[in-house]
């Protein structure tokens, strides 16, 4: 059993174009929302992102352009993911990168997205801090975590999940607070 918190937490993944950098436009978006009392809820979006993907990313993700032609762009989805995250702690497994491009993409539709930030990989070296690697792949692959849909947005939010989760039973709430970064 998970330890209850006091505070909201949103596990995010997504999956992009792939491209330049910051030249990425959202495919997929994940988010498994956990308030104070640890339950879930799930928002999960396929986007059209009104942009190719590039060949590297359809092979890694099995997404392609075709299968989301007629599936909202980001402007159609962005007050939902807005409200869906309020007032809660914005968690991904390298969340740098996550929110720089949802940022991003928010910004393109006129809307200021803010969130507190926890990275997962930060969490994990002080949870587990004798692995060699800390790639959510590898990672949780040695700690006996299973991966459905790898390389998928709610595939690899659902292991952000039970990787945060074992992170939460190892850690107090205060020394995860200590990671919490205002932006």
């Amino acid at each position: 059993m998970v330890k209850e918190f006091k505070i909201k937490y949103s596990i995010i993944d997504i999956e992009t174009t792939g491209g330049k950098f910051d030249h990425e436009k959202i495919t997929e978006i994940a988010i498994l929302r956990i308030n104070e009392k640890n339950k879930v809820d799930v928002l999960h979006r396929l986007i059209n992102p009104m942009k190719k993907i590039q060949p590297f990313v359809e092979k890694l993700t099995r997404l392609n352009n075709k299968m989301l032609e007629n599936k909202p762009i980001f402007s159609d989805v962005a007050v939902e993911i807005q409200d869906f995250t309020k007032n809660s702690i914005f968690v991904a497994h390298n969340v740098n990168f996550d929110y720089r491009v949802l940022r991003k993409e928010f910004k393109s539709v006129g809307i200021e997205f803010s969130r507190k930030t926890l990275c997962t990989i930060k969490l994990s070296r002080k949870a587990f801090p004798l692995e060699k690697s800390y790639g959510l792949g590898k990672l949780t692959s040695r700690i006996g975590i299973k991966i459905n849909n790898r390389h998928r947005a709610i595939g690899d939010a659902e292991a952000t999940l039970k990787l945060f989760n074992m992170i939460r039973e190892k850690l107090s709430e205060n020394d995860i607070r200590e990671y919490i970064k205002e932006c």
